[in-house]
C-alpha cells in the first residue's frame, strides 16, 4: 500500500509574495482547505512545507507556504509534486478507495477469467472508469458502478468484476 498520496502539482507561482498555482489531483480540491502540511518532492530532496493560506481560482488551488515569501523561491518548483502521507489522507467512506492502492490490482471476472490487472483510473465526472490492460496491452474499460465493480480486495490485491454486456466490443 501506498503511504502517501498526491494531492497536486506546482504549475507555476502566482504574485510576488510566494504563492504558487496548483493543479490539483485530488477528486475533491477544497481538501487543501484543511491541510496543514504537504511534502513536495523537488527531484532532488523531499520537503516538508507548511500552508499558510489556501484560495480557489477556477479549477486551480492557490497556495502560500510559510516557508517563502517571494517569487523567486518559488519559481524553480513549477512541474513538482505535492504529497500528503496517507495519515493525513481524507478519510474513505464505505466503498472508497484510494486509487493508488488499486494500481496493479489482478482484475477478475465473475466467471473466474483472468482480466488482468488494473492500470488507470479514469476521473470523468458521472462515475470513475478502470482500464484494465491484459498481458498483451489490449485495454477493458469498465465503469466503477455497483453493477460492474462486484469485489474490491485491497489486502489480497483483487479486484472482481461482472463484464457487462457490449462493454468487450
Amino acid at each position: 500500500m501506498e503511504n502517501r498520496f498526491q494531492v497536486g502539482v506546482i504549475t507555476t507561482s502566482h504574485g510576488i509574495a510566494g504563492e504558487v498555482k496548483v493543479f490539483p489531483t485530488t477528486d475533491d480540491p477544497r481538501r487543501f482547505k484543511k491541510l496543514k502540511q504537504v511534502t513536495l518532492d523537488t527531484g532532488k530532496e523531499e520537503l516538508l512545507l507548511d500552508v499558510e493560506h489556501v484560495k480557489f481560482f477556477k479549477q486551480m488551488v492557490i497556495l502560500k507556504f510559510r516557508q517563502f515569501d517571494s517569487v523567486n523561491e518559488v519559481e524553480r518548483f513549477r512541474g513538482k509534486s505535492l504529497y500528503v502521507d496517507r495519515t493525513h489522507a481524507v478519510k474513505l467512506q464505505k466503498d472508497e478507495y484510494y486509487i493508488a492502492d488499486m494500481i496493479g490490482m489482478k482484475v477478475v471476472s465473475t466467471e473466474g477469467e483472468d482480466l488482468g490487472v488494473l492500470a488507470e483510473v479514469m476521473q470523468t465526472g458521472a462515475n470513475d472508469v478502470y482500464v484494465v490492460r491484459n498481458e498483451k496491452e489490449e485495454e477493458l474499460l469498465l465503469p466503477a458502478i455497483k453493477d460492474c465493480i462486484r469485489q474490491v480486495d485491497i489486502e489480497q490485491g483483487k479486484l472482481v468484476v461482472f463484464v457487462m454486456p457490449g462493454l468487450r466490443d
